[in-house]
């Protein structure tokens, strides 16, 4: 990877850390207002949604594994395919599942940003 692609993977590793610290400062810097999420069930949510049950303990992250990958960028923009495994309690069930995740990404004053 180079280092613009490194820059990318490690904005989706703070957004990791930051889940599992619940940091919710930090998470709301590395997501545009608008982001929206979609768990593996299908449920989407907005990103206030989101961190609303991360924050009151209904979505707890443990540990996040990035495997393989592969990120795209054009301009300011980009993209990270992954496959991450998470270890959570996630809406009472503890386990850990291996995602797919297709990520964009937006370059805002130099930083990469989460975005749809």
């Amino acid at each position: 990877m180079n280092r613009e692609e490194q820059e990318v993977l490690n904005a989706y590793r703070r957004m990791q850390d930051a889940m599992i610290n619940k940091d919710l400062s930090a998470m709301r810097s590395l997501v545009t207002e608008d982001k929206t999420f979609t768990h593996m069930s299908g449920k989407k949510q907005t990103r206030e949604e989101f961190f609303g049950e991360i924050m009151n303990g209904t979505l707890n992250y443990y540990r996040s594994e990035i495997r393989n990958p592969a990120v795209t960028i054009n301009g300011d923009k980009a993209n990270l395919k992954a496959a991450v495994t998470l270890t959570a309690k996630v809406y009472g069930m503890s386990g850990s599942w291996t995602l797919h995740t297709d990520t964009n990404f937006i370059r805002i004053n130099g930083e990469w940003i989460q975005c749809n």
